[in-house]
């Protein structure tokens, strides 16, 4: 088990308040936090996974998704155990839901990383699987490193981590995020156990500091994918994180609860089409149909002139026809970083 003073805290006698996350739990001596990943001991709370990796990958960027962030590149993905939400459909339920596999992961150490990094012929790297804040201490130390030797730093999130621990990890090299909104504000309170302002207060803030930011929606029929719902979603991206922020609307799959209690099926493909169609209507330039290999809409397209841009065929980038980040056919100026 790789144990490491946490960063964040606020000392309470024998009691510790959390700070790492917007839960902020008050752990006694001995116990653990929400997250299964803090431990109060002696007073002082310690992370239970740090540098403790439960999956290892060379993704595509486009897996996070980021399709706006060095497109075609690699990063290297890693994650821990636990997760600070409560959603019955996680799709990687298999690491975020288990916390008694704490402690049976792979020790990496960021200078470990580093050179997975190189070796593998990533341009950066990604926290993600599970929920990248329960990695704090472990992701901040591997964004300084990766920042020095010139790589790219990502987050894959639900946005609920304190603005303390959202300012260290930028300060420490972020570079892009794609965040997490599930629902309106009912529906995360009852399924995910949170309070969706939070998670757009963090965009926002994000965005404000510099960091390049893709929101990801993963639609769940008769849960958060009626047209009220989508219409808030869209119109919040726009207005509290400008319209050339991508919006990735992304199919569901039966995981974890919503197959073995009560079974929802697949997002059916129209629904998607059709949350696309809204995200148009209410000014977004950028709207991605996901988990769909093949749709013509994982492709981007000049929101000017509607000539292709980037095509993609499910994780792979098969034509890249900007130049100088502009459409060759109308002149138009897109928002990629590369």
């Amino acid at each position: 088990m790789a144990i490491k003073e946490a960063l964040l805290q606020e000392s309470l006698g024998k009691e510790a308040k959390c700070l790492t996350c917007e839960r902020k739990c008050v752990i006694p001596e001995g116990a653990i936090g929400f997250c299964k990943t803090r431990k109060n001991i002696g007073g002082k709370i310690y992370t239970l996974v740090y540098g403790e990796i439960s999956s290892l990958s060379a993704n595509p960027i486009e897996k996070k998704p980021l399709y706006h962030f060095f497109p075609g590149s690699k990063a290297l993905t890693v994650g821990t155990w636990g997760c600070n939400f409560t959603c019955p459909w996680c799709q990687n339920y298999e690491i975020s839901k288990f916390p008694e596999r704490i402690g049976k992961g792979l020790y990496l150490s960021p200078e470990k990383f580093i050179e997975l990094v190189k070796k593998y012929h990533c341009q950066g790297t990604s926290i993600s699987f599970n929920e990248p804040t329960l990695l704090l201490e472990y992701a901040i130390e591997v964004f300084k490193l990766a920042k020095s030797h010139g790589y790219y730093n990502t987050y894959v999130t639900n946005g609920y981590m304190t603005e303390e621990a959202l300012v260290l990890l930028i300060e420490a090299g972020l570079g892009a995020a794609n965040i997490d909104i599930k629902g309106d504000k009912e529906t995360v309170t009852r399924y995910c156990g949170a309070d969706v302002e939070k998670v757009w207060r963090k965009a926002k803030i994000a965005k404000e500091k510099g960091v390049w930011i893709e929101i990801t929606t993963l639609l769940i029929p008769g849960i958060n994918d009626d047209e009220k719902t989508l219409r808030s979603i869209a119109q919040r991206i726009k207005n509290e994180l400008g319209k050339e922020t991508p919006w990735h609307v992304n199919r569901y799959f039966p995981a974890y609860q919503l197959e073995w209690d009560f079974y929802v099926p697949p997002t059916p493909i129209e629904t998607l089409e059709r949350a696309r169609s809204i995200g148009k209507e209410e000014g977004l330039e950028y709207v991605y149909c996901g988990n769909v290999p093949g749709h013509p809409f994982e492709n981007t397209y000049c929101p000017k002139c509607n000539f292709l841009l980037i095509k993609r065929y499910a994780l792979n980038l098969l034509e890249y026809n900007l130049v100088n980040k502009r459409c060759p056919n109308c002149k138009k100026e897109i928002p990629i970083i590369n």
